[in-house]
């Protein structure tokens, strides 16, 4: 059936040809795999083949290629989703075969876990099952072949950054990977690219919301002490806000007075745990609605939810505008989650790969699986081949394997204290298979565990079900090139009234054999950022609001809202999305950041008792690991809670 497309949708170019994989109320259409050389299975996962082979384990499998709908993709949560709901899988098939440890889920938690007890168990045979249709998890990678070339950008998780420095063991394992951030950094990165060709950021003020649509470029840094007075100045007196506004806006930025000037620091940081930044802004600093309008999205990439969500308190150590005249000491402070930046804490170094920690994920796989990726450094990893038909040989120590959804993970006998191994139950290609390991490590999403194991503590289960992760969405987009960024002059924009809300340019990484692009008659990538949410709700109600559209949201809509949105915001500068725009791939995560404690909406209570801390504890040969069980969304994070599973099986 010829699909129908309207005047607007072929000025936009949606009947341009372009790889797409769509999904929506629950049904999946492999539009994409096809035209890449991919096959990836049906709607439940990959199907086997008659001779038994399974799709990763055929010459041309390559997941990263893949466009259209990936991150929480077709394919990858409808098991899981059955499970939750009270399906019973069917009974499963035995498999002859048995490991010393099985790791469920090969995100970088998953593989920094194998890697571990690898160090700590050097002949240990080693199974990571992951239900989706490439490793790597959040760390997804997107490549994109334009121009002759390879182009990458994350799909997930962005660089190593972290509000702390790195433990001892997040740092051991980056160094014996041969990561060095501090030293890529310097000689990988051009942080001064775009800023020496005069872009910078810019804030695209929409009719809907501001009375007018209008491109302000000249943002200030918001984290600098004190910003240029002038480059201010110039900014305000550009944006299509309202005298008061403009007033209010110049006071936030600058020399807010201290509202509280009878309080001490202690006192005033614990008023600021106490009211959201918005109501901070609003309510006590009286600033105009459209300066609130303004800023009500740009907590969203940290938090996935905007200024009414987040407290004031974390919005000062975010380095937000206008806590100057409050005159806060520096450092830590109670009531305060898991971010406490430039201000308050020493954070840790910083690189982003150019395809995020896709890179740290590909790092691990070979180390794990010998000739699965060609090599030997992290910066030949951007452009190492991988061969997907390594991953899972009956020969290797460490097998991995995609597409295998684990319904269940339980005891031999049901006795944790006497049992001689786990069995652990998954689906692949619509059927369910079994396997056991003397030791198991969880290192999938929390809430998913209690029915994987329902024989947990029931207090240990509750604290699990008591995580709301937080949705989010990152595009990536190809361009034909970026000659209408160039003539505006920015490199990123935020758009409060946008259905992205920001975007930016690829980074300059020149890493290896990769260059970044620095052509701006040349094609280059695009990334989106989206994290729905409902604002004016608790925290967990906005994410799940968040998680329900997401999952409702068909490829079709994300492609339509992209060509809509650059086409209005940078058409003014010769910018066509039925021409511009040559590929589109959209990272749908409704289980995407794990949430770190946010004392606005939730209580205070003793370490011990935090729902991470009793939802990781070790059950009999059981135990768990992920960022969720550290409570934040951070790679080393990650890396900490796979090495603290691996020392309570070992204890």
């Amino acid at each position: 059936m010829t699909r129908r497309w309207t005047d607007e949708d072929r000025a936009l170019g949606m009947d341009r040809p372009i790889p797409r994989r769509d999904f929506l109320n629950g049904g999946a259409v492999a539009l994409g795999a096809a035209a890449i050389g991919l096959s990836l299975g049906g709607a439940t996962g990959a199907e086997a083949a008659a001779d038994g082979t399974w799709p990763q384990d055929r010459p041309g499998y390559y997941p990263p290629r893949l466009q259209g709908l990936r991150g929480s993709h077709p394919g990858s949560f409808e098991a899981a989703h059955a499970l939750r709901d009270g399906a019973a899988p069917a009974r499963p098939t035995p498999l002859k075969e048995t490991y010393d440890l099985i790791v469920v889920g090969a995100g970088l938690s998953g593989l920094s876990a194998a890697w571990f007890w690898r160090r700590k168990h050097p002949d240990a045979r080693i199974l990571i099952l992951d239900n989706h249709d490439d490793f790597g998890g959040h760390a997804k990678r997107n490549e994109v072949e334009l121009d002759g070339g390879v182009r990458l950008m994350n799909g997930g998780t962005l660089m190593i950054d972290s509000p702390f420095p790195y433990s001892a063991e997040a740092d051991g394992l980056l160094k014996a990977l041969g990561v060095d951030p501090v030293a890529l950094s310097k000689t990988c990165e051009d942080h001064a690219f775009y800023r020496d060709r005069g872009m910078g950021q810019a804030i695209f003020f929409d009719k809907e919301t501001f009375g007018q649509d209008k491109l302000v470029g000249g943002l200030p840094d918001l984290g600098e002490d004190l910003p240029s007075l002038e480059a201010v100045s110039a900014f305000i007196d550009a944006t299509p806000l309202s005298e008061t506004a403009r007033a209010d806006l110049r006071r936030l930025l600058t020399v807010s007075p201290d509202p509280w000037p009878e309080l001490s620091s202690d006192a005033k940081k614990d008023r600021l745990s106490r009211i959201s930044y918005r109501d901070y802004i609003r309510d006590v600093l009286k600033v105009d609605a459209s300066v609130v309008a303004m800023f009500q999205t740009f907590t969203q990439g940290e938090w996935a939810e905007g200024i009414d969500g987040v407290s004031a308190l974390d919005c000062w150590g975010f380095g937000m505008p206008g806590f100057r005249g409050l005159n806060l000491a520096p450092g830590p402070a109670p009531r305060m989650s898991f971010t406490p930046r430039g201000y308050c804490q020493g954070s840790s170094y910083r690189f982003h790969f150019p395809d995020g920690n896709a890179s740290i994920a590909r790092l691990l796989v070979r180390a794990l699986v010998p000739g699965a990726l060609t090599g030997s450094t992290a910066q030949d990893i951007v452009t190492a081949k991988a061969d997907y038909a390594r991953l899972d040989r009956p020969d290797n120590a460490v097998r991995l394997r995609l597409s295998s959804t684990v319904v269940a993970a339980r005891h031999a006998g049901g006795d944790p204290a006497t049992a001689s191994h786990v069995e652990v139950d998954y689906i692949r290609g619509g059927k369910t298979f079994s396997v056991a390991g003397a030791k198991v490590i969880l290192a999938c999403y929390n809430m998913i565990i209690p029915y994987l194991c329902p024989e947990l503590p029931a207090e240990q289960k509750a604290a699990m079900h008591e995580l709301v992760k937080e949705p989010l969405v990152y595009a990536t987009v190809a361009l034909r090139d970026w000659t209408a960024f160039d003539r505006l002059k920015v490199s990123s924009v935020r758009a409060p009234g946008g259905y992205w809300t920001s975007f930016n340019l690829d980074p300059i990484v020149n890493i290896g054999d990769y260059a970044g692009a620095k052509d701006p008659t040349r094609p280059t990538l695009l990334r989106l950022t989206r994290t729905p949410c409902a604002p004016g709700l608790p925290e967990h109600d906005q994410n799940r609001a968040g998680r329900a559209e997401l999952l409702a949201t068909s490829f079709e809509t994300f492609e339509r809202e992209t060509r809509r949105e650059l086409g209005r915001i940078l058409g003014p500068a010769g910018f066509d999305p039925a021409r511009d725009i040559t590929a589109l791939i959209v990272n749908r995560w409704p289980h995407g950041y794990a949430p770190e404690r946010n004392y606005l909406w939730e209580p205070e209570v003793p370490e011990d008792q935090l729902p991470q801390v009793v939802a990781r504890q070790r059950f009999g040969r059981i135990a768990i690991a992920n960022s969720d069980c550290g409570g934040g969304a951070y790679t080393d994070v990650a890396i900490d809670m796979a090495h603290r599973a691996v020392q309570d099986l070992s204890a």
